[in-house]
């Protein structure tokens, strides 16, 4: 499984931690809507660390889908709830 961190790097997931990240994802996209800063924090700083924990950097020059793409380690809920807004599919067409 790949995961992409933005701004900082992709990594190759074992395949047996995936329901460990899913986890760890379903609660930040919980502290994403229930507007909830500090879960938020708490949740984005789990789910990183996990990634860089059991995950395998990819070289900076390989690029290859991301199935989990988790917003930059620092960023706070206001610059997520933004990039979600504009990676939104539009109704206009």
């Amino acid at each position: 499984m790949i995961v992409r961190i933005l701004g900082e790097a992709q990594y190759d997931v074992p395949e047996e931690h995936r329901a460990a990240l899913d986890g760890l994802d379903t609660t930040l996209v919980h502290a994403v809507e229930a507007d909830d800063e500090a879960a938020f924090t708490s949740a984005l700083l789990a789910l990183t660390a996990e990634v860089r924990r059991v995950g395998e950097t990819l070289a900076d020059d390989a690029f290859t889908p991301s199935e989990l793409v988790v917003p930059f380690a620092d960023a706070t809920l206001a610059e997520t709830k933004r990039l979600l807004a504009d990676s939104a599919p539009s109704d206009e067409g």
